[in-house]
């Protein structure tokens, strides 16, 4: 067996013995404590040994333990007891440090049970090193602030915010949950945030506020899909009351009405237009129903100025009957109560749909997990290895100038060697190349659960 199967040179190979699962390796340190790490005395007094086990990161698909007869002493110069240094172990863990150091980085992809199962620590101690790894990457990894921001949430046990860039189509940040109080602290502690120009969200009343308060420069443009989505739930009302009424032999005639009412009218092919032109003819509240939710997309598809847009929802509302009114009631109430916002849609046509895309890759990464933490999905969905959007920028190009070209060939050099000599970089001018994080890529994060890496 080589000496170096560890490839640990600071300890010398004794045993290795080797069972199914496991090699268990017994090592001693090559290099002996002669000093007291207090005192810096030397005269020492052996004070018992005990076997310790530490884990290592696994080897040809085996869990790796070294085993070490470790040494205790005792100063006689100040009296203290200490153990003998044993270097590129991970204090207080039980293992060594770069195993530790892979174990933070996996955890980010992989579920604990899985970790601990391959490693052979234990699944507690595998949290406790991803909750200090995240600790870390939280200190040293920065996101760019937004300059178009995205607000959304997802239900993790209970309503989270999601914060997205909106640009560069990156998850920037995800909050515990989307009450007013948490989300204008985040926006207040935002580096830059003055530079943060339109913000798409839902019509949720506690991000405008805290938008509002915080940045009161950002445009707030609402969502045109969370929008034209309260038609489609007011043309499922009237589809799932009309049904409600109806008797199972007059139901079969309704048979995949809701993919059909659901589709818009462009693409309907002819069996759907002819089921349509049925389902109308019997029942005219369905079809009036189906023309103000088209009608409804059109508001939006034929863009125009706020004026133009407030003349075609005008024009909508008053072809509504009375009968159909109700069904639509929760549409009228949020275009009257949010029309300011709804219209800035016009002007700044932004939107966050990408964002939406993200909740069921979040909900992806929790059923993995079985139960993640809140903690441990925003962890894996920010900091995992490899999905950033990271850009680098060179620094401007500065011209050299004269008296520095003049300074470095000297009074009494040859001149004709001067277009030599300016050539050579002037890197005490250099501004250092700049690194920017815009967040995680969500097509990344698409692509990494879709190949089971998170």
């Amino acid at each position: 067996m080589p000496a170096n199967i560890l490839n640990l040179p600071q300890y010398r190979v004794v045993r290795v013995q080797e069972s199914e699962h496991d090699y268990h390796v017994t090592t001693e340190p090559v290099e002996v404590t002669r000093a007291c790490p207090h005192c810096q005395a030397e005269h020492l007094h052996s004070w018992g040994t005990r076997e310790q086990v530490f884990k290592d990161l696994p080897m040809h698909g085996k869990r790796v333990g070294i085993y070490i007869d470790t040494k205790r002493f005792r100063c006689q110069a100040c009296s203290k007891t200490f153990s003998q240094a044993l270097p590129m172990l991970a204090e207080n863990r039980m293992m060594t440090e770069r195993l530790m150091q892979w174990i933070g980085k996996q955890s980010l992809k992989r579920t604990f049970t899985s970790l601990a199962e391959e490693t052979g620590v234990v699944e507690g101690t595998i949290r406790n090193i991803f909750h200090d790894c995240i600790g870390a990457l939280e200190k040293t990894v920065r996101f760019e602030t937004p300059v178009w921001m995205g607000i959304d949430e997802i239900c993790l046990i209970k309503p989270r915010c999601v914060i997205s860039d909106i640009q560069n189509n990156t998850i920037v940040d995800m909050l515990v949950n989307r009450n007013k109080e948490t989300v204008a602290k985040y926006l207040a502690g935002l580096p830059g945030k003055e530079k943060i120009q339109y913000v798409a969200m839902d019509m949720w009343a506690p991000y405008r506020d805290a938008i509002t308060a915080v940045m009161p420069q950002a445009k707030i443009v609402i969502d045109k899909f969370h929008v034209i989505r309260m038609a489609n739930d007011a043309m499922e009302k009237v589809r799932k009351g009309l049904r409600a009424e109806l008797t199972i032999k007059q139901r079969r005639g309704l048979m995949h009405d809701r993919f059909v009412l659901l589709k818009r009218e462009r693409d309907l092919n002819d069996k759907d237009r002819l089921n349509l032109s049925s389902w109308t003819l019997n029942y005219p509240l369905l079809g009036e129903a189906y023309r103000l939710k088209e009608a409804f997309y059109g508001i939006y598809e034929g863009m125009g100025s706020k004026d133009d847009v407030l003349q075609r929802y005008e024009d909508w509302h008053k072809n509504m009957s009375p009968e159909i009114r109700p069904y639509f009631s929760d549409l009228i109430r949020a275009f009257t109560n949010w029309r300011p916002w709804i219209l800035n849609y016009f002007d700044h046509p932004i939107t966050n749909a990408y964002t939406e895309s993200l909740n069921s890759l979040i909900r992806a990464v929790d059923r993995v997990g079985r139960g993640y933490s809140f903690e441990a999905i925003r962890a894996k969905m920010l900091y995992t290895e490899g999905s950033h959007a990271i850009k680098k920028t060179r620094p401007k190009f500065e011209r050299k100038r004269d008296a520095e070209i003049l300074c470095s060939i000297g009074p009494d050099s040859d001149l004709s060697m001067s277009r030599y000599i300016s050539l050579e970089p002037q890197n005490q001018h250099e501004e250092p190349e700049t690194v920017l994080n815009y967040g995680a890529y969500i097509s990344t994060l698409t692509q990494m659960i879709e190949a089971g890496e998170l």
